[in-house]
């Protein structure tokens, strides 16, 4: 490993404070827009290290900022703060204390190594410029990226680029690894409620089965990505849930199914929710039945700027080898409200690997914990990329 002997001794001189912060972290585990107690602890922790630290945007986010020389460049480091309403099954001795509640996806991780960072860097001070580093509520389903955006983040704290990492407990430990361009898809979901005429199911011929136009409608809409999308184009539609009747011999005067949309093209995106809902409409129409359909646009597809995206790839060559660098194959269909920050500012999204063993936990399992191995080398690398990109002169 040739990773630059000051950061990574100052790291892990460290070490043991940000693996107390993350097990804190995960013991008290908030989900979005929830993180009370977490801000309290991250602006406190910040406050103490001589960061000016603002509160409030997206109510629970914390911005800490740090100045040093004379330079106008600025960069942004976000980390998220949120957890997951799962059931912790780990066992371990800091599991959550919080029932149904639990850090599933590593966000305690993130916050702790940003911290950790934090910590250094504020007494190295070895940069010329402005650091911003961001704590984000709520990345999971509540888009708390885009509100701190709507909250003024950029107008406030500008930044010239912007970076984020992610925890991968399925890719090599201790690798980086990244890609330009599409990094994770926009992610849309529907609701398709069928209105029908409910009857006895002794007598269909009085009725007008919604259950009968659902499954219709359903088997059509497998034709949406493979007859409208390119087929090198990566979209997916999946019904992941068909609800109507409680009984057997009732025909129920409604069906609702729940849809996933997940796309990276805006194109393919607007002619996916237009195909649904011709499909939709027009097989309950085939029926004598009409649909309801709440359509819901999520998360933006998140998009790696390439500039930014070389120099991570560069920086982290330096930091631990070619070895330990590796270029994502294709996107994934997961989505990030990092995304919203990519459309502002340019900036880059990469994962770090933290896998133990070929039977680790996934994320957002019940079993999954953080891999706290991984934090000298999370730690030392926002380090070195805050100060690498305001270079003192």
């Amino acid at each position: 490993m040739t990773l630059h002997p000051v950061t990574i001794s100052s790291s892990s001189n460290v070490m043991e404070e940000v693996v107390e912060i993350r097990r804190y972290l995960h013991r008290n585990p908030e989900i979005g827009l929830s993180e009370f107690k977490t801000s309290d602890y991250v602006a406190g922790r910040l406050t103490q290290m001589g960061y000016e630290v603002t509160r409030g945007l997206a109510g629970t986010g914390v911005v800490a900022t740090l100045r040093n020389g004379t330079s106008n460049r600025s960069i942004g480091i976000r980390a998220d703060i949120d957890a997951l309403p799962i059931h912790e099954e780990t066992g371990a001795d800091y599991a959550s204390e919080t029932p149904g509640m639990m850090h599933a996806c590593g966000h305690d991780g993130h916050t702790a190594m940003l911290l950790g960072a934090a910590k250094i860097i504020a007494e190295r001070r070895n940069f010329d410029g402005t650091i911003h580093l961001i704590f984000q509520p709520a990345e999971e389903n509540f888009g708390g990226a885009r509100i701190m955006i709507e909250d003024g983040l950029f107008d406030r704290f500008p930044c010239d680029a912007v970076f984020a990492l992610h925890n991968d407990p399925s890719q090599p430990f201790g690798h980086f690894v990244l890609r330009e361009g599409p990094v994770m898809a926009a992610v849309d979901e529907c609701k398709i409620t069928v209105n029908g005429y409910g009857g006895h199911g002794a007598e269909p011929q009085s009725a007008s089965d919604p259950i009968v136009a659902g499954a219709s409608i359903i088997m059509a809409l497998q034709t949406v990505v493979s007859r409208n999308v390119h087929p090198l184009m990566p979209a997916v539609v999946t019904v992941g849930a068909f609800h109507g009747g409680k009984a057997s011999n009732v025909i129920p005067e409604t069906a609702e199914m729940l849809l996933t949309i997940r796309s990276f093209d805006p194109e393919a995106r607007d002619e996916l929710e237009k195909r649904i809902r011709m499909i939709a409409e027009g097989q309950a129409a085939s029926y004598g039945m009409s649909v309801t359909l709440d359509y819901e646009r999520g998360y933006s597809p998140t998009v790696n700027h390439k500039a930014e995206t070389d120099y991570v790839r560069a920086l982290a060559t330096r930091f631990s080898g070619a070895d330990k660098v590796l270029e994502m194959e294709r996107p994934t269909m997961g989505a990030e409200d990092f995304a919203y920050m990519l459309e502002k500012r340019p900036g880059s999204y990469f994962f770090l690997g933290t896998k133990r063993t070929e039977n680790d936990p996934p994320l957002h399992h019940p079993k999954f914990d953080f891999n706290d191995d991984i934090v000298p080398i999370g730690t030392a690398f926002w380090v070195e990329l805050a100060e690498d990109f305001l270079k003192a002169s």
